[in-house]
């Protein structure tokens, strides 16, 4: 029996999750080669546009390697009746251990210190300057889903007071509600971005709420980044009006502004959130694992809702 079509747009890892795929199905790489495709294998940030789906007039799955969909054309998609799915909570974990390290790395000033001591610096008789208590600071947390929420519970587990912004106060939550991200800003310390990107969120930290996060305040962006206005940051870091920040997400990965790559205090990673051995294993499963679901007649696991 033949295997099915599947245009793959992003890479599954480990390797062993690659081979299942290769394995169960005719992969096709190219679209201009993917007409009468199904199904398209995906990532956040590499989507599927309206053009592309016009291609593939036989397209019934976008199954998405990650929770990112503002890079997929979703009303295109619900016209079509095209599904889409993702892969929530597994990388849950990953993405707010990975918020909680940038945020240590800039209060404790640890790249800076790395860069320091391989340059000859401490041997030569220098002084890195003091850092800044993580724990011991209120935590604002900018979009209470899934990641939102694993970090708030690590940040509690440690002994910190944790607040959070959402589109609607949650009833029951632990943490303290704030009506918007300027109110967030302005009662804590770290302001952590995991709000969801798109239209909706575009610039929602802005030059008001780095205001108001202040001097003394470190923000940490692992959600995507035109969530957080890079102009803003990069005039809040040079001038002092923020002391650090730690960002895995930028506009136009990979390509990352001049103006925050000489930023001081500025810890940059390459979107690596969920780029962990166990979350990728379990979120290349899980998309494999609804891509099976589909060619099956079975529910699909992990349907995307607005």
């Amino acid at each position: 029996m033949s295997r099915p079509r599947l245009l793959v747009l992003a890479r599954l890892q480990p390797q062993d999750m690659a081979d299942r795929l290769a394995s169960d199905y005719e992969v096709v790489t190219d679209i201009a080669q993917a007409g009468d495709v199904q199904a398209v294998l995906t990532a956040g940030n590499v989507g599927l546009t309206a053009e592309q789906m016009s291609a593939l007039p036989d397209l019934r799955l976008i199954a998405v390697n990650g929770v990112g969909v503002d890079a997929v054309d979703l009303k295109q998609a619900s016209e079509r009746g095209i599904a889409v799915t993702t892969t929530p909570d597994v990388l849950s974990l990953a993405v707010a251990e990975m918020a909680l390290g940038l945020a240590l790395a800039a209060g404790r000033r640890i790249a800076e210190g790395d860069r320091f001591l391989r340059a000859g610096n401490w041997a030569a008789g220098g002084k890195l300057g003091l850092g800044m208590s993580v724990l011991e600071r209120r935590a604002g947390i900018l979009g209470y889903g899934r990641i939102g929420r694993r970090l708030a519970d690590l940040l509690r587990g440690m002994g910190m007071q944790v607040l959070y912004t959402a589109r609607q106060e949650k009833p029951g939550s632990p943490d303290e509600f704030r009506p918007d991200a300027v109110a967030l800003a302005r009662d804590c310390d770290l302001l952590f971005v995991t709000a969801a990107g798109g239209a909706d969120t575009r610039g929602l930290v802005g030059a008001a709420a780095l205001n108001a996060l202040g001097s003394g305040g470190i923000l940490v962006n692992v959600a995507r980044g035109p969530v957080v206005d890079a102009a803003a940051l990069a005039h809040a870091l040079q001038t002092g009006a923020v002391a650090g920040a730690g960002l895995d997400v930028f506009d136009d990965e990979p390509n990352v502004p001049q103006s925050l790559l000489k930023a001081p205090n500025c810890v940059l990673t390459p979107h690596i959130g969920s780029a962990t051995v166990e979350a990728r294993r379990a979120m290349s499963r899980l998309v494999l694992d609804n891509i099976d679901a589909h060619f099956a007649g079975r529910p699909l696991l992990t349907p995307y809702e607005a």
